[in-house]
């Protein structure tokens, strides 16, 4: 299927002028607002029941229309997708299950010229096992074996891991080759770790970061960094001398993340994009245990984004939320970065079904947009999907869903990220709700047409309008805003900020209505506010805006 016919069936969709790229003085990234295309779960183009490259090109006017500034893809690299496409075996191809690099440039163009930016994935701390280097390091090759963590085992025969450190899909993180050693992997086995101390890894990739920077003249407009806080491992790999260490991550110090050396090779790619213009940009994948750790990853000569998961996993409560905010801010202020903030995205559960309810995630979402810094939207949340939580075992293709299968336990992570991945319903009906020709690589709920863009467009009370209408104002409203905010006094349960520009935003946590005075015009809620003699009734578990 062409890709400019892939959008037939759907109702027409409201598409905009075009609008043009923030000029890069003014550092676009500082407040876009980014959506993140799964791109297995996106739309497919050629009935094979998973998303590809030509399938995001025909559906690129839908998301200049929803009003979001840039897409950030990802991986689609040749894989054998042992964790979904973040085992990369060629970091210079697309793996044929999403297409070739002819698509890859095609939609770099087409998006470019609607005024998109696109953002790709970019995956350094690990390899697929299939990787050419991999392959040649367990043949035996020492400088391929260099380029990892290759150990001998502890005990009398070496039967033993090097250390006690486990992985984040469960298990140890080490597996033993046919050779007596251990190679570390902080994911699953398929996923070796590179050694960012060898200076021939730190080579290799800068030159992906130029191949994709020049691909097609233009090029990627930046790079999404995978596990951008775990390249670099403490000196002699030390225990850690507890067990569940991945419940530590981003509460606790470990040896294996947030080690200071990963700045100096941040420090290096924010020279190189900047060699290929102002407007490149870098965004780590950041854990860290404080917002002042955080902040470090975006020194005005390291990268431009880290992603605030601080605010993601903030608990629904406006004095939590406030607090969050405030650190949030004073941290990344005090180096010159943006915050950015994100409430959902493909590892964790959909912030629908995590806040407890799709009135909750209404009111988020407006709270998000109110901000000041950049925002990511994760697909699928603009229709207010929730998580799916009834997928069969056989379905799941989470390796950490299959490695506690094997093993026979039943706590940790129990394949959860399957359940924000599944594919996104573009059509009330049809074999997969108009994904694609075909079926899709994870089942739909029956509910889903229900949830689909075309049941969604034009009802002015469906959450797919709500951001339409928010994206729009936030546009409007974007050369007024800033980056700062002020607090306005309100009962608990309550907050309420306001931005320079007139933009009052107002949040109800609590489980019945509040009154308050009415700050101004009324711009947009997330449910309906009652409003009487200047006095607003703001609604249980809703978010308000307003012009003051």
């Amino acid at each position: 299927m062409d890709a400019a016919t892939h959008n037939e069936g759907l109702p027409a969709t409201r598409e905009p002028a075009a609008p043009a790229p923030a000029p890069a003085a003014q550092g676009w990234w500082r407040d876009a607002v980014i959506y993140q295309v799964y791109v297995r779960s996106f739309a497919d183009s050629d009935g094979d029941g998973v998303g590809d490259l030509r399938g995001i090109r025909g559906r690129l006017p839908y998301l200049r229309a929803l009003g979001v500034d840039a897409l950030w893809l990802t991986p689609f690299y040749a894989s054998p997708q042992a964790d979904g496409g973040y085992d990369v075996a060629d970091y210079r191809a697309v793996d044929p299950l999403f297409g070739g690099l002819a698509d890859a440039e095609a939609l770099l163009d087409d998006a470019h010229r609607l005024g998109l930016r696109v953002i790709v994935d970019i995956v350094p701390n690990h390899t697929s096992d299939r990787h050419a280097w991999f392959r040649a390091a367990l043949a035996g090759d020492p400088t391929a074996r260099a380029r990892y963590h290759f150990r001998p085992g502890k005990g009398p025969d070496g039967a033993l891991p090097p250390n006690d450190w486990e992985s984040v899909f469960g298990g140890p993180a080490w597996t033993r080759t046919a050779d007596g050693d251990w190679y570390l992997h902080l994911f699953a086995p398929e996923q070796p770790d590179l050694d960012w101390d060898n200076p021939e890894v730190h080579a290799e990739f800068e030159a992906i970061l130029r191949f994709w920077l020049t691909l097609g003249g233009r090029g990627v407009d930046g790079f999404r960094i995978d596990v951008a806080h775990g390249m670099v491992k403490a000196p002699g790999l030390p225990d850690i001398g507890r067990k569940e260490q991945a419940r530590m991550i981003g509460a606790q110090e470990l040896p294996f993340f947030d080690q200071d050396g990963v700045h100096a090779i941040h420090q290096g790619w924010r020279r190189l994009l900047e060699s290929h213009g102002p407007d490149r940009i870098g965004v780590a994948e950041a854990w860290a245990p404080t917002t002042e750790r955080l902040a470090l990853y975006v020194r005005p000569d390291e990268l431009h984004q880290a992603f605030n998961f601080h605010f993601l996993r903030c608990p629904w409560e406006a004095a939590a939320m406030r607090a969050v905010i405030e650190e949030s801010m004073a941290a990344t202020t005090s180096v010159g970065a943006p915050t950015t903030w994100v409430l959902s995205n493909h590892d964790v559960v959909r912030h629908r079904t995590r806040l407890g309810s799709l009135e909750r995630a209404r009111a988020a979402a407006l709270l998000l947009l109110a901000l000041p810094g950049s925002v990511y939207l994760y697909q699928g949340e603009e229709l207010g999907l929730p998580e799916v939580t009834a997928l069969p075992d056989e379905a799941r293709q989470d390796p950490a869903f299959h490695r506690a299968a094997r093993d026979g336990e039943t706590t940790g992570q129990d394949g959860l990220r399957d359940g924000c991945r599944v594919p996104i319903p573009w059509k009330r009906d049809g074999g997969s709700y108009g994904f694609g020709p075909g079926g899709s690589w994870l089942p739909q709920p029956q509910e889903w047409g229900a949830l689909s863009v075309e049941a969604q467009t034009g009802d002015p009370d469906s959450t797919l309008e709500l951001y339409r209408t928010a994206l729009r104002l936030r546009r409007e409203l974007r050369t007024d805003t800033g980056e700062t905010l002020a607090w306005l006094p309100v009962p608990p349960g309550v907050l309420a900020l306001s931005r320079p520009g007139g933009l009052v935003c107002v949040l109800n946590t609590r489980d019945e209505p509040v009154e308050i005075p009415a700050p101004g015009r009324l711009l947009l809620a997330s449910a309906p506010v009652g409003e009487d003699a200047g006095t607003a009734r703001i609604a249980a578990n809703s978010c308000v805006w307003w012009a003051a």
